[in-house]
Order: structure tokens, then C-alpha cells, then sequence
């Protein structure tokens, strides 16, 4: 993605089934588990069931997903430092 400059880092969350997110940087991974996103205030990992990516508009930085939402986490390290960031270079 590019990147993304001035942009306003906002979650909007409506009955822990549909998420929408601006200023996402990037998405470092996903599965029906967890998403990991990038954003303009650090890493950060959602977890729940049946996770899925709706729409990204890369221009702006806004993600929409649904599924059963349980968790919401700003990391202080990014999942990808360490062991799992060699096998990606």
C-alpha cells in the first residue's frame, strides 16, 4: 500500500460483527482467526471466528471486515519481528 499521510486513525465497531478501520497502513496477515493491520498508530491484531476482509481502499486507508469479533489489540511489537520476519525475507 502506499503510504498514507495525515490520515485520522479511527475503529468503528457495531455489535462485535462489523468492524471499520481508517488509517491502515498495510495488512501484515490474516486468517478466519486473526488479522494483523499495520496503522498509522502501530500494529494491530484482531481476533475472533469466521474473520473476513470486505473491502480495503488503499488510497485512504479504510478497511471494513465482519465476523465474531473477541479481541482488539494495539501491539507494542509486531508479530512479524523475530524468527517468523527471517522466513519472509
Amino acid at each position: 500500500m502506499q503510504k498514507i499521510a495525515n490520515v485520522s486513525h479511527n475503529i468503528i465497531m457495531e455489535n462485535r460483527k462489523t468492524l471499520r478501520i481508517s488509517g491502515v497502513k498495510d495488512i501484515d496477515g490474516f486468517s478466519e482467526n486473526r488479522i494483523v493491520l499495520n496503522t498509522v498508530m502501530g500494529e494491530l491484531i484482531i481476533k475472533g471466528d469466521d474473520l473476513h476482509i470486505g473491502n480495503l481502499e488503499a488510497e485512504n486507508g479504510d478497511l471494513s471486515m465482519t465476523g465474531n469479533i473477541n479481541s482488539i489489540i494495539y501491539s507494542r511489537h509486531s508479530v512479524m519481528d523475530g524468527p517468523v520476519k527471517k522466513l519472509f525475507r
